[in-house]
């Protein structure tokens, strides 16, 4: 048990920063047996994402970013129908059967999935959420080195089995010293975090079987009665998920991404990984070969997780409120999950002080890395991350944030805003809370608040082009209409986009968006320039916002336009990496350059 006389934040910190440098003395370095996982696994959505996650995986071991002598694999999903993370790990436990027949059931596995298209937070769809960069370390991380870090205790106290996490979210926790987290028990674990009623609102929640102890502990073992998958209020009242302060309230927990409940608040404990063992791992695989092909999303949170428990019910089968796309086949499915998993344990090891953190949107991501968030100070993410930059000054609690960049001395990046893997001249200003990334800006340029610019190097025809996504960064991208007279009500950068289709002079025709013409959207919209240079294809971008933004004339029409679909069909990996690699080397040797007129 964490020492009273310890504030819970103090200990959190250390607690992470203790991980952090575990993690560091292992990276480049082979692991002995049982050190590590055996396997880490991350999903792809298709193949170009499977063919751009193993180029990044690749060039990490070569640089010797991640632990050596660990099976490192990337799993496509099948092509056709959508099949959600639930349906990806049905595919995931097929692909290790087929590699390793039964020698799997002896491995410690970590699952991470990732693959989405990161709508919310663009600048991790070319690379993958599971790559996106973090401001700290050298080289960054990532945050697939963050994931190894945090996790570096796990697989040492873990029977065989698979840990199923997400792509975009963190966990951080401190236990007492001599105390561990054990994956140890039958059927599925999963890790609890006090939260907020509200956060419990768009996660899951535990109904916890009673316990006998009035004792606090940072750690506590406990069975699960029942799951709640992203319950209303009032299902939390009635089911009995809610919890009144003990002693312990008076330390700060939280939620991560809302304000820490108050003393007299109410609670309840949410979910993020979970563990499931051999056992229930091969009982799914039976399951999904036995059905042969799935047609329709499973989550494996609120589909796997539902079915458990002793006081788990088939009630939720039927409810698709929380479901994106309602297919035919779903709820049949879910009967039939429910009906193979009941009965299986769901054992939950609370963290009393811990934090869950989601960096998946614009929003999430521009606080935590530049406001004072308590995940600032416990990962220690810094306002200048491995970059040649100017001093940063500080606004109303607010930074910018620069990550692996080379920013002249003479650029203004105003406080909110967060510049990663790009170059930025001396008569650039970029205004608050803006998302630059992949960019080269040489030429005069400002950039008006709450914009999002990303640049993307593409292979067509076998020549290399360039195309920068530009836009609001609380653009909704996912917004979608059935029919060419609805897109007046998407917005662009707060404008109506028939208003911003006049500006830039292009015509509302079936060929102005690619894809599926009855889901219109943003994502979907050819209005974005190919061009032979990237500051070329950076500077028109930017003309595009500041046409909107000023209301005058820039027209699109003699481009070559592409969507955000359809940049990522083209998209050039490697170029994107080199270009990385390159600000790496200039800034690793005027770093040098440094050290030696200082000496």
């Amino acid at each position: 048990m964490t020492a009273i006389n310890i504030p819970p934040g103090v200990s959190l910190r250390e607690a992470t920063q203790r991980k952090l440098w575990r993690f560091s003395e292992l990276r480049g370095k082979p692991v002995a047996a049982g050190e590590f996982w055996d396997i880490v696994a991350i999903t792809a959505a298709d193949e170009k994402q499977e063919f751009a996650y193993k180029q990044q995986l690749s060039e990490k071991l070569k640089k010797k970013e991640l632990p050596l002598g660990v099976q490192y694999h990337v799993f496509v999903d099948p092509a056709g129908a959508k099949i959600g993370n639930g349906g990806s790990t049905f595919c995931v436990l097929r692909c290790l059967e087929k590699l390793y027949g039964d020698k799997w059931n002896s491995f410690t596995i970590l699952l991470i999935h990732s693959g989405g298209y990161s709508q919310r937070l663009p600048n991790a769809s070319a690379l993958g959420k599971i790559f996106t960069a973090l401001p700290f370390g050298k080289p960054v991380y990532q945050m697939l080195e963050l994931k190894l870090a945090m996790y570096i205790d796990f697989p040492l106290h873990m029977n065989p089995g698979i840990l199923v996490t997400c792509a975009d979210d963190i966990e951080l926790y401190s236990i007492g010293e001599s105390e561990f987290i054990r994956f140890d028990k039958p059927g599925f674990t999963a890790l609890a975090h006090p939260s907020s009623l509200t956060v419990g609102t768009t996660h899951g929640v535990f109904v916890l079987e009673p316990s006998n102890s009035l004792e606090y502990k940072d750690l506590e073992y406990r069975c699960c009665h029942r799951f709640l998958h992203k319950p209303s209020i009032e299902k939390m009242h009635q089911f009995g998920a809610v919890y009144r302060p003990r002693s312990f309230l008076q330390r700060d927990f939280s939620g991560g991404d809302t304000p820490s409940p108050k003393l007299e608040s109410e609670y309840v404990y949410t979910d993020s990984l979970f563990y499931m063992d051999h056992e229930s791992a091969r009982k799914l695989l039976a399951f999904y070969e036995k059905i042969g092909t799935l047609n329709c999303e499973i989550d494996a949170y609120g589909d796997f997780l539902q079915a458990l428990g002793s006081g788990a019910t088939a009630e939720y089968t039927t409810n698709t409120s929380n479901v994106t796309k309602e297919e035919s086949e779903l709820v049949d499915m879910r009967q039939r999950i429910f009906h193979l998993l009941k009965g299986t344990s769901l054992n939950v090891v609370v963290l009393n002080n811990s934090r869950f953190y989601h960096i998946g949107t614009t929003e999430e991501y521009l606080f935590h890395f530049t406001s004072h968030s308590s995940l600032k100070s416990e990962l220690g993410l810094q306002s200048i991350a491995f970059s040649i930059s100017p001093a940063i000054p500080e606004c109303s609690g607010s930074t910018s944030c620069i990550i692996q960049s080379i920013v002249d001395s003479r650029c203004s990046v105003s406080p909110g805003s967060v510049v990663e893997y790009s170059r930025l001249g001396p008569d650039v200003s970029i205004g608050q809370n803006c998302i630059i990334s992949g960019s080269y800006i040489i030429t005069t340029a400002v950039l008006p608040a709450y914009s999002f610019v990303c640049s993307l190097s593409l292979k067509m025809n076998g020549h290399l082009k360039y195309t920068t996504m530009a836009f609001g960064v609380q653009d909704n991208l996912k917004k979608n209409v059935k029919k060419l007279s609805d897109i007046k009500s998407l917005q662009f950068f707060g404008v109506s986009f028939l208003s911003c289709l006049d500006i830039w002079n292009l015509k509302v025709t079936e060929e102005l968006f690619s894809g599926n013409k009855t889901c219109l959207s943003l994502w979907s919209a050819r209005i974005f320039p190919v061009c032979s240079s990237l500051s070329d294809s950076v500077t028109t971008a930017i003309k595009m916002l500041n046409a909107i933004q000023n209301k005058s004339t820039f027209s699109l029409e003699n481009y070559k336009l592409l969507s955000i679909e359809e940049m990522l069909i083209y998209k050039d990996v490697e170029d994107m990496i080199t270009y990385r690699e390159q600000i790496f080397l200039e800034i690793t040797l005027n770093r040098k350059q440094s050290d030696l007129e200082a000496s």
